[in-house]
């Protein structure tokens, strides 16, 4: 009787108990696993943004984040030019590419040297982060246009490389002692460009086919094993970039949006964007943010990473 009345359960001693605690336990499992799906289903996407509209230009491209939390991009009120916005939001006049250089893609060597893809000059452009000084890093007269860029084990920069008026492309291996080498040519209109985040494979997409390619990096940074990683049904596709747990964020061209895939090539989560044409992604240093290019607001919108 103890039991009972310890329990506040009114039950005559010669009935079974077990029913009714099968059933009391089986109804609170139902109501927490409600409870979890629906906050879940409704934790708030936090974005706004970053910068006022009309700060670079509709060619804005290529945000990378500095060691310091500091964002970059291309053509910052005109083509040309690279700025620089601090993570409270100040933006200014970084530095003036070389006259008829313009800048798409840029990322961050392993020494925080700065690359820049300039599509114009078929370059890849090295930036002195202390001196502001700009060299030509590389450069190919054959390529399309050095679009976006990403950076591998030992500095190996990969770049994607358009030619948008015959919707086909090319992706180039390039480094300080070779220069530019074909990697993989006549594909579709190759953009976005992301080595994974232990540097073992390479993502390749396609903007106007909207695939999305995966290849495996050899030792001496060549590439094989090639496979389709993710088809889309519409829109195109832009800028990729991989957080510290190996998702790929990708940028939906004309859809307003960022999709990110997990390292097994599933659908996780699509954001919403207030702008409409996304170019180019980069993270906070912490991941808690990402930072998205904008070419129709010609600014950046800063977006909470609730996953």
């Amino acid at each position: 009787m103890f039991f009972y009345q310890f329990t506040g359960i009114k039950i005559k001693s010669h009935q079974s108990v077990l029913p009714y605690f099968v059933g009391k336990i089986f109804f609170s499992i139902l109501s927490l696993g409600f409870f979890m799906i629906f906050f879940s289903c409704n934790k708030k996407q936090e974005n706004k943004e970053f910068i006022k509209e009309n700060t670079f230009t509709n060619g804005v491209e290529g945000p990378a984040t500095d060691h310091l939390g500091n964002i970059y991009a291309v053509n910052y009120h005109r083509d040309g030019t690279i700025g620089k916005v601090t993570s409270d939001g100040i933006a200014t006049l970084f530095l003036e590419l070389p006259s008829g250089s313009i800048g798409n893609g840029i990322r961050f060597g392993n020494n925080s040297e700065m690359y820049i893809a300039d599509y114009t000059k078929h370059n890849i452009l090295k930036v002195d982060m202390k001196t502001k000084k700009v060299e030509v890093f590389a450069h190919q007269p054959q390529a399309n246009q050095p679009n976006d860029i990403a950076i591998g084990s030992n500095n190996t920069i990969y770049a994607s490389d358009p030619d948008w008026s015959k919707e086909t492309g090319n992706i180039w291996k390039i480094t300080k002692e070779k220069g530019f080498e074909l990697l993989e040519d006549n594909m579709g209109t190759t953009n976005g460009i992301e080595v994974s985040t232990d540097k073992k494979r390479l993502f390749v997409n396609e903007s106007i086919q909207r695939k999305v390619w995966v290849y495996d990096i050899t030792d001496n940074g060549e590439v094989n094993n090639k496979r389709l990683f993710f088809l889309f049904d519409d829109y195109g596709l832009d800028g990729m970039r991989c957080d510290d747990k190996g998702n790929l964020y990708i940028c939906r061209y004309d859809k307003g949006t960022v999709v990110v895939l997990s390292k097994e090539g599933k659908f996780l989560k699509e954001f919403i964007l207030k702008g409409k044409k996304p170019t180019n992604i980069t993270f906070s240093n912490d991941y808690k943010l990402f930072y998205v290019t904008i070419a129709d607001k010609g600014n950046i919108e800063k977006i909470k990473n609730i996953l």
